[in-house]
């Protein structure tokens, strides 16, 4: 049976969790420039291939991954640096919105409250954020730890969820990339996927497919979820910086990361 994607009209989240870079953020973009900075100090320039599985990495899988194509393994973190050091810099300079953002961030804080959930280090997401103005929006923004292990394991997203005290199958993700939409699934999420077509694998994994967030298929029932009802104090409150919190417990679906 061939299931038609698209968003429940009768269901309406009790969070929202939102990645970063590329979601919310325009910020794939400077990724790609990094990496290109970096492999090219080292006599390699990225090709299609290599940009398709560095994207949605986390940074130092990204530094592996590049160690790893150049042929010098023991520079994994030497080239983890450099690509940490020089997005740092291009996103600094240039900060961009993605289309749509600012408004569906808008909507779905009005509706339930909201967190992040990325590979990125936090200090990078919160810049990013502030830079755009989004992050009074957010209550919590989760990045792997020691604890919690990077997508497309599920823990960002369980993590995030938790934190919001809703269960998995209550909130919805907006992801960009194959590696959030895998971890978003595994947390037991509904997700919204955003960006240029995917593979069809990748694509039957969204409840929803959108080129950008200014979607009117995603507007429209952003914008006709009921409000929650919850103190206005309460409801704009962002947390800067999140304490420290145990690991994400309960069921998931199968941690694709792990699968055989």
């Amino acid at each position: 049976m061939t299931r038609t994607p698209a968003l429940d009209p009768d269901w309406t989240p009790e969070a929202v969790v939102f990645d970063c870079d590329g979601t919310l953020v325009d910020s794939e973009q400077h990724w790609q420039r990094a990496r290109a900075v970096v492999l090219r100090a080292f006599g390699h320039a990225p090709d299609a291939e290599f940009a398709e599985r560095a994207k949605g990495l986390h940074y130092r899988d990204c530094g592996a991954l590049m160690a790893e194509l150049v042929g010098e393994p023991g520079h994994a973190e030497e080239m983890t640096g450099q690509l940490l050091g020089t997005f740092r810099a291009l996103a600094a300079r240039d900060p961009a919105i993605t289309r749509g953002a600012r408004e569906l961030v808008r909507a779905m804080d009005r509706v339930a409250p909201l967190a992040v959930a990325s590979n990125c280090p936090a200090d990078v997401v919160r810049f990013s954020l502030e830079a755009v103005d989004l992050h009074r929006h957010f209550r919590h923004i989760v990045v792997p730890d020691d604890r919690i292990r990077p997508k497309p394991h599920p823990d960002t997203y369980a993590e995030a969820v938790r934190r919001l005290g809703v269960p998995g199958g209550s909130a919805l993700a907006v992801e960009d990339s194959a590696n959030g939409l895998k971890a978003a699934v595994a947390a037991g999420l509904r997700v919204v996927g955003v960006g240029p077509p995917p593979d069809p694998e990748t694509a039957a994994l969204a409840d929803l497919w959108v080129a950008s967030l200014d979607d009117p298929r995603l507007t429209a029932w952003a914008r006709s979820r009921p409000a929650a009802r919850r103190p206005e104090a309460d409801r704009s409150a962002a947390a800067p910086a999140d304490p420290q919190v145990p690991r994400p417990g309960g069921p998931t679906r199968q941690d694709p990361a792990s699968a055989p």
